[in-house]
């Protein structure tokens, strides 16, 4: 499969403040094998000034690929994501979060399995390898791994972090998919059913994570852990 675009998909809720320094770290990376970026700014009814930021960085970086999606109410993370997967025309799509934790510079890492051909889905690790992770909060890795070995029991898989939000996906096989979580459910649903399809490759490699602390921005809380597990059951069960 020869890859020529790569779809990038950004949710943001009031991240105004700081869109532009991920805009910035995306514009600097410089992808294998000569592969366009397509950038895909979903707004999900902000209420602080991410539309002005977005839109003037548009206006100042006409040499990128960019394309803004409004909603006219919010209506979630995994909203926002459906519809940036519906308007995306890459052969490839990444979620990228609009805050700092996750670093563009490592797409390629990702997208090395997909290139060489092994891969139909990529998962970036924040507990494998050995990138940067910053040291935060105890009880929340806890909930995360509970939640991936949850998962793990479900789709048979064996993955190590099924919460991370990098993960990339051949955009023929995510677009193949009925989504249903509106929320932060995205994680654990798009797991469940990537693990049903036939002959799927799913991959993982390890990433580096520069954590927020809640008074940073950090918006998931213990109600989405337990929305999660739902989620597992629901689409792990009821197939």
């Amino acid at each position: 499969m020869e890859i020529k675009k790569l779809s990038i998909i950004i949710p943001c809720f009031n991240e105004g403040p700081t869109i532009y320094k991920i805009l910035d770290k995306i514009k600097e990376v410089s992808l294998t094998d000569k592969i366009d970026k397509e950038i895909i700014i979903v707004n999900d009814f902000s209420t602080d000034n991410t539309v002005d930021s977005v839109k003037n960085y548009i206006e100042n970086n006409s040499d990128l690929n960019m394309i803004f999606v409004e909603h006219d109410k919010n209506k979630g993370k995994g909203a926002a994501l459906h519809t940036g997967i519906k308007v995306s025309t890459g052969d490839v799509i990444v979620i990228q979060d609009a805050d700092l934790e996750y670093d563009p510079q490592e797409y390629n890492i990702l997208l090395k399995p997909i290139v060489e051909g092994v891969a139909d889905v990529v998962y970036g690790s924040r507990f494998m390898g050995g990138n940067p992770h910053r040291v935060l909060f105890f009880w929340h890795s806890i909930g995360n791994k509970f939640l991936t070995f949850l998962s793990n029991m479900f789709s048979n898989l064996n993955l190590t972090d099924m919460e991370t939000c990098y993960k990339m996906f051949r955009a023929d096989v995510l677009k193949s998919i009925k989504l249903n979580e509106k929320r932060f459910g995205f994680e654990p649903e798009i797991t469940q059913k990537i693990a049903r399809i036939p002959k799927i490759r799913i991959y993982e490699v390890g990433i580096s994570y520069y954590g927020r602390t809640f008074e940073e921005g950090k918006k998931i809380g213990w109600k989405d852990g337990f929305h999660a597990i739902y989620c597992i059951f629901r689409y792990g069960i009821f197939k």
